[in-house]
């Protein structure tokens, strides 16, 4: 029998389908799959594993299992690091693993990670002075949108009323974002734009909730817990893109769903992932990438 794979498993509590449950039920998978789990991060409880931790244990495999702010930071601590990671589908909207993976299923993923059929890769990611987006980043005054659907996910119906009270005055009231360098859509900007990574270009979307139809239909997207599923065109695909408020002030950014701040007009460029990625092999890839004209 061939030896199984060891591996650092990182894991967050607080994720979406993350409990001690889930993560047994995944580590009785990995030892199915031919894979180890030898060392375990909670974050943020403990530190994050880094390049000289892993290699001084010995092990070229990290696994996150964790929603994407929690796989943002692992990345970041894991940059320049030589050996690969596997991410895995352990939060609520699971941005990356779907861009890596498709719909495979997390036991699949693992089957071929232990087969070792999975494909190591850089993808494009997009750079900023606030970090890195591995999935994609929104701006404008619609993240505001994101306290609802964290109220959301908590169950907490009093705030939940709070933030959708403030959702809607912030999107209708505050600073809307355009995209100044190079010009693209309306002068009057967007409560919401979105930028997603991909081999050769940043996609641009600019989203809307207008009119009470598209306020539904907002709606509906959170109550799916994804409100990037909300009223929205393309504005086109760039290498870099400058966002700025119509009045050149602060605004809103999610980073892999992380909430920041910009600090006036900001840059955002497209860049290469900088450590090794498991993801499906091309030929068979179908990312979740959206195609709007």
């Amino acid at each position: 029998m061939a030896q199984a794979r060891a591996l650092w498993l990182v894991h967050n509590d607080a994720s979406g389908s993350n409990d001690r449950e889930a993560l047994e039920r995944m580590s009785e998978s990995c030892a199915d799959c031919g894979l180890r789990v030898a060392f375990s991060t909670s974050f943020p409880t403990d530190d994050l594993p880094t390049p000289d931790m892993l290699d001084a244990a010995g092990l070229d495999l990290v696994a996150i299992f964790a929603g994407d702010g929690t796989v943002n930071a692992a990345l970041g601590a894991l940059s320049g690091w030589n050996g690969e990671v596997l991410v895995l589908p352990g939060g609520t909207m699971n941005l990356l693993y779907h861009r890596l993976f498709g719909d495979m299923e997390l036991e699949e993923v693992l089957a071929q990670a232990g087969g070792g059929t999975l494909s190591a890769r850089r993808p494009a990611v997009i750079s900023s002075p606030l970090g890195i987006a591995y999935a994609g980043l929104l701006a404008g005054p619609g993240t505001s949108w994101n306290d609802v659907r964290e109220a959301m996910r908590n169950t907490d119906v009093l705030a939940m009323a709070t933030e959708t009270r403030e959702a809607f005055a912030r999107t209708l009231q505050d600073e809307p974002l355009r995209c100044a360098d190079p010009d693209l859509g309306r002068a009057e900007g967007y409560p919401l734009l979105l930028l997603e990574p991909r081999e050769g270009a940043i996609d641009i979307y600019a989203y809307h909730a207008e009119t009470t139809a598209e306020f539904i239909d907002q709606l509906m997207a959170l109550a799916k817990h994804d409100f990037r599923e909300g009223p929205h065109e393309k504005l086109g695909d760039e290498q870099a893109v400058t966002l700025s408020g119509v009045k050149d002030g602060d605004f809103g950014v999610l980073l892999d769903g992380e909430p920041s701040k910009a600090k006036g007009a900001m840059r955002f460029e497209l860049s290469t992932c900088e450590v090794d990625l498991l993801a499906m092999p091309a030929a068979n890839s179908s990312h979740t990438q959206r195609t709007d004209a």
